[in-house]
């Protein structure tokens, strides 16, 4: 049973923003959230819309503002055409984030490092944003066998934020930098999320993590230059919306392709995926225990009741009950075989071949 951690004590605290932090400050979303147990606190979200209004940033301006000449007419359209013109409008959000292919694999250098060093990813946001940090933190350890906290989200607004919106939530930079320094720490990789690219509490929650000693990214959705000290942007730009603002459209889109693959490539350098199979997944669902036994069984190249042995025989952990299947070793055997290759699935099946 994997859990999220959220803080619901980061709405309705007092800010210590300054005035200069007030007047940058922008929209977006928050919330916090890992994988180890819940949080709790009071969630008040009072004034906070208010008190962290801003005067500085031209939100006309923003890509993500923008209103979209294609959708135009969109409440003149039947509902087939909308769906047409929304596909469309989606391929755009695919094109996007391919362009940014570059800037996306030094993001996943960053975070295998920091892996490999002990080290943990934090997702932060607030809103969309925040809601899609959540749910890539919460798929690591079912998917790629994650120990507990070693991927994590931190979304503005705490724990009902996940389910209810608090708009006022994106604007409180200090609960970010609170939350921050009470869970990141210097070797982490913090991933800031934020369609705009301006949301206070995603920006503040990034200076905080560099000042830490993390390293930092911001994946935004909008054109204009990066205010936040994030190391490496990723920056696709699918344009405005077909519902002009809703960035949980294109740019929820777009973001979620973009959080996909910095998991995905981050485990599969970490040798955790085994060819485009899934060695570390969690067989706890009638589905899974099938699948964990096609694994074993196509992988190792065995029968369906030697799989389900070799699976029983290492207590479910997929990875192992190949070795088992494959090099016909007991399980003990085999998991010293893997300790001795640094867990690579590859090095201890290819082993039996070089020799």
């Amino acid at each position: 049973m994997v859990e999220a951690r959220i803080d619901g004590g980061l709405v309705g605290e007092e800010t210590e923003a300054t005035a200069t932090q007030q007047r940058e400050s922008v929209m977006d979303e928050d919330v916090e959230t890992g994988l180890d147990a819940w949080h709790r606190g009071e969630c008040s979200a009072a004034g906070v819309t208010m008190r962290a209004m801003p005067s500085r940033v031209r939100y006309e301006r923003l890509t993500t503002e923008g209103v979209n000449p294609r959708s135009a007419r969109l409440d003149r359209l039947d509902a087939a055409a909308i769906a047409r013109l929304m596909n469309r409008e989606d391929r755009r959000a695919i094109a996007a984030v391919g362009r940014e292919a570059p800037s996306i694999g030094k993001a996943v250098d960053l975070i295998v490092a920091a892996f490999r060093a002990g080290g943990r990813l934090f997702f932060v946001g607030a809103g969309t944003s925040g809601r899609l940090g959540v749910l890539e933190a919460a798929e690591c350890p079912p998917t790629f066998g994650t120990r507990s906290g070693q991927v994590q989200a931190i979304m503005a607004g705490g724990r009902r934020s996940v389910f209810r919106s608090r708009e006022g939530a994106e604007d409180d930079g200090r609960a970010a930098a609170r939350a921050v320094r009470r869970r990141v720490r210097r070797g982490d990789v913090v991933v800031g999320v934020s369609a705009s690219g301006v949301t206070p509490f995603v920006r503040d929650a990034l200076a905080t993590a560099r000042r830490i000693g993390a390293a930092t990214v911001l994946v935004q959705c909008s054109a204009a230059r990066a205010t936040t000290a994030a190391r490496v942007v990723i920056r696709p730009v699918p344009g405005p919306e077909v519902l002009a603002g809703s960035t949980r459209l294109k740019a929820g889109t777009a973001t979620k392709l973009v959080l996909n693959t910095l998991t995905t490539a981050s485990m599969a350098r970490l040798g955790k995926i085994y060819g485009n199979r899934m060695i570390d997944l969690q067989p706890r669902s009638a589905k899974l225990r099938a699948r964990a036994e096609r694994l074993v069984a196509e992988v190792a190249g065995v029968g369906p009741a030697r799989a389900r042995r070799a699976l029983a025989a290492s207590r479910g952990r997929v990875r192992l009950a190949i070795v088992v299947a494959r090099r016909n070793l007991p399980a003990a055997a085999a998991a010293r075989a893997l300790r001795a290759a640094d867990g690579s699935l590859r090095a201890v099946l290819e082993e039996r071949f070089s020799r």
